[in-house]
């Protein structure tokens, strides 16, 4: 389920460069998800 929102968040990302959707609430959005990817991939936690 978390890399299904990572997977949006980028998405919106992207769009939000083409056509300005979003302002910054997406790309603060998409930093914490990255942060949680990467945290749970050092920990060894599995994504549920």
């Amino acid at each position: 389920m978390l890399y299904t929102i990572a997977v949006i968040l980028l998405i919106l990302w992207l769009l939000g460069f083409i056509a300005h959707v979003g302002g910054g609430l997406i790309h603060l959005l998409l930093v914490m998800a990255v942060i949680v990817i990467i945290y749970r991939l050092v920990t060894g936690r599995r994504v549920v």
